[in-house]
């Protein structure tokens, strides 16, 4: 009987230590649901607040341009006022049509000024040179590099109505754009028997050491074109216009060449800058009475 008894009260106090760690286990498995959906729900506080603030004050980003106000957009400015009234970074604007995730095609076009230095230098940049710009893929690139070259044509035309006479007409042609570049170019402009624009072509592109002009080939050129005079013209990138001895040798040389021919060459002209020891960008041989 008595063995019955430590048996019955064993058994009673096991069963008692079982209820009590059940009690135990399941109070810690309510506090920790009680946290868990307390986490919950403060992230969810969170995130709503986050989407408040968004409506109220979303990240600073560039405006599309359909976001702009309608006086304010490209376009409209030009029907409005005319393209004289657009900033050079709105024409690219127009002529991108689009920008790119993040930056409008105003940005884009500030982009590229700000990328080049200015918008000479734009114009005067290789396809390979406008696709190093995020966002300018070949397509834009070509055709923005057509869109420079038929600028400069057209600022041409004018002198296939009427005749180069003197080095201010020439420098108007070449001058701002042989300025831009960092190597030389020899280029020659092609006349008819009235002094007219016919045409005009590089014949060398290279460091200033080279001998750049070959009279043969210079005048293989004029002859095809059916030039009756040339004009040879070439850049110092250094900007100092004053003519090399090579500069003279190829004169000289140019002279016999065309005379040999019977093409007038009525000048050799040598593009550079404005500067305090030069009167002028450039130097006529003519004009200085070495022809």
């Amino acid at each position: 009987m008595a063995t019955m008894v430590g048996v019955e009260f064993k058994v009673g106090i096991g069963k008692s230590r079982f209820e009590k760690n059940e009690e135990e286990f399941l109070e810690i498995r309510i506090d920790s649901m009680q946290q868990f959906s307390k986490r919950m729900r403060d992230e969810e506080n969170a995130l709503q607040d986050c989407a408040e603030i968004d409506k109220i004050a979303p990240p600073p980003m560039s405006l599309r341009i359909k976001d702009l106000p309608e006086d304010e957009r490209p376009r409209e400015k030009i029907a409005e006022k005319g393209a004289s009234y657009l900033s050079d970074a709105e024409i690219l604007a127009v002529f991108f049509g689009s920008g790119t995730p993040g930056r409008s095609a105003v940005d884009l076009g500030r982009e590229m000024i700000q990328h080049f230095g200015s918008l000479r230098n734009l114009s005067r940049a290789s396809v390979e040179e406008l696709m190093t710009i995020n966002g300018i893929g070949p397509a834009k690139a070509t055709q923005l590099a057509a869109t420079f070259e038929f600028g400069r044509r057209l600022a041409r035309e004018p002198y296939r109505e009427e005749s180069i006479t003197c080095p201010e007409d020439v420098y108007a042609i070449m001058g701002p754009e042989m300025q831009s570049l960092d190597q030389e170019s020899v280029r020659i402009i092609m006349l008819n028997h009235r002094k007219r624009l016919i045409h005009i072509a590089e014949v060398f592109r290279g460091t200033s050491n080279e001998s750049f002009a070959n009279p043969a080939e210079i005048l293989r050129k004029a002859l095809s074109h059916a030039a009756m005079a040339i004009i040879l013209v070439h850049n110092h990138p250094s900007g100092d216009p004053s003519p090399s001895q090579a500069d003279h040798s190829v004169t000289k040389r140019m002279q016999s060449a065309c005379e040999a021919v019977g093409i007038e060459f009525t000048d050799h002209m040598i593009i550079g800058s404005y500067s305090e020891s030069a009167n002028e960008p450039y130097f006529s041989f003519r004009e200085s009475g070495l022809m």
